[in-house]
């Protein structure tokens, strides 16, 4: 189960027992924090579309296919869920938007720029609009997320086009955050925050895992915005992406809540890993091994070092404890970090192998987990945003086993 179907999975469960726990006392006194959002503008937007088209002309693509999703969002605006009526944008390199739109949402269309309707196929048209930008041969870029059916739809109907993935300028232009989305961010990493507080202290032996969900979702709803969680308790927390099976809080159990909010499209991701009653030594060198390793990975993330190389960091400090090597458990079983901005994970990566340098602007996950099946795991996530000076920390660092908030 990845990640997107293990929080529709867990947003049934909370749905299905929104009705069987009231909200207490410590969710109900939450109040909106809405005030003094400042949405992404129109003339970002354009600068944005600017910069695709220099990326464009730079690495001589002709414009790419943007089908609906959070890239069509990024330099659009227009959110719009895939269908099987193809929904799309061309983004030449030279000259003006051109939008591919079922003749069914007409009305949907954006106003007063250049939309073509279709009927029944929609690829003869496409094929027309790129000819009227200038793009009948050369190289068309596809946007990564578009569906298989499209591609081949395109290239059937344009055989003199070549293609290649058109991430070098979506990720291009993506990767780095310009001061109204970071704000953005901040305002999700610190709603996530409160939500998470007001959740964790109506914690109770005997609590089910979704009564927890239940109530963080509910502090989502009182804050204003739209948030998941993932909540896991006792060994069930050496489990990466959680598990769906019913769990009971006991004393002496590690809790982990993970996931995050979304504020006008702009994700958070944090995770604390708590214990619930007193910690054995165990768990306490774990829990301190694992803000060690995150502390290293952030130590790594300087202005023009290989994103690789924050990886690697926290690896070192985890095998050091011997646990790995590599992604062996007990150890790291996946990448210390992602990037994160419209999507929860988005370019680039903190992983081996990756030597795209680390820039101003960029944003991403620290989350070095351990864990130890059968027993138990730890991950703590923040995220940060790289500045000229080093990474900036959306969110302050757990302190201790048994203080998961600074």
């Amino acid at each position: 189960m990845d990640r997107r179907q293990f929080l529709s999975a867990t947003a049934v469960a909370i749905s299905a027992s929104a009705q069987r726990f009231p909200v207490p006392a410590e969710i109900r006194s939450l109040k909106p924090m809405t005030v003094g959002v400042v949405p992404i503008t129109d003339a970002e937007r354009q600068q944005r579309v600017a910069k695709a088209q220099r990326l464009m002309r730079e690495q001589k693509i002709g414009g790419i296919f943007l089908e609906a999703g959070s890239s069509l969002d990024y330099f659009t605006g227009a959110s719009w869920q895939p269908s099987d009526r193809l929904f799309g944008l061309v983004l030449p390199a030279k000259g003006d938007l051109v939008w591919l739109v079922p003749a069914a949402d007409e009305k949907r269309a954006p106003a007063g720029q250049d939309v073509r309707l279709w009927q029944d196929d929609p690829f003869p048209r496409l094929a027309q609009m790129l000819k009227d930008r200038g793009i009948a041969s050369g190289t068309l870029g596809i946007d990564e997320r578009a569906r298989f059916f499209v591609f081949d739809g395109i290239r059937r109907a344009c055989p003199a086009l070549e293609f290649t993935n058109a991430d070098s300028v979506t990720a291009g232009c993506r990767m780095y955050k310009s001061a109204a989305e970071l704000a953005l961010m901040q305002r999700a990493s610190d709603v996530t925050i409160a939500a998470y507080k007001a959740g964790l202290a109506t914690l109770r032996e005997g609590m089910p895992q979704n009564e927890l969900q239940n109530n963080i979702h509910a502090a989502y709803r009182a804050l204003g915005y739209p948030g998941y969680v993932s909540v896991m308790y006792g060994a069930y927390t050496a489990f990466p992406h959680g598990s769906l099976t019913p769990q009971k809080l006991k004393l002496g159990d590690f809790v982990m809540i993970d996931d995050g909010c979304t504020v006008e499209g702009y994700q958070s991701d944090i995770t604390r890993t708590v214990i619930f009653g007193k910690p054995t030594d165990r768990q306490r060198q774990i829990w301190t091994l694992e803000r060690k390793a995150q502390d290293a990975a952030l130590a790594a993330a300087k202005p023009g070092a290989p994103c690789e190389a924050v990886d690697i960091a926290a690896r070192k400090v985890i095998e050091a404890a011997g646990f790995g090597p590599g992604y062996k458990t007990p150890g790291l079983p996946h990448r210390t970090g992602h990037g994160i901005g419209l999507d929860g994970h988005e370019w680039t990566y903190l992983v081996k192998g990756n030597k795209t340098p680390l820039a101003k602007g960029m944003c991403f996950s620290d989350e070095p987990t351990i864990a130890i099946y059968g027993e138990f795991g730890v991950r703590l996530e923040d995220c940060f945003y790289m500045t000229d000076d080093g990474p900036h920390l959306f969110s302050k660092q757990s302190p201790a086993i048994d203080q998961p908030f600074a």
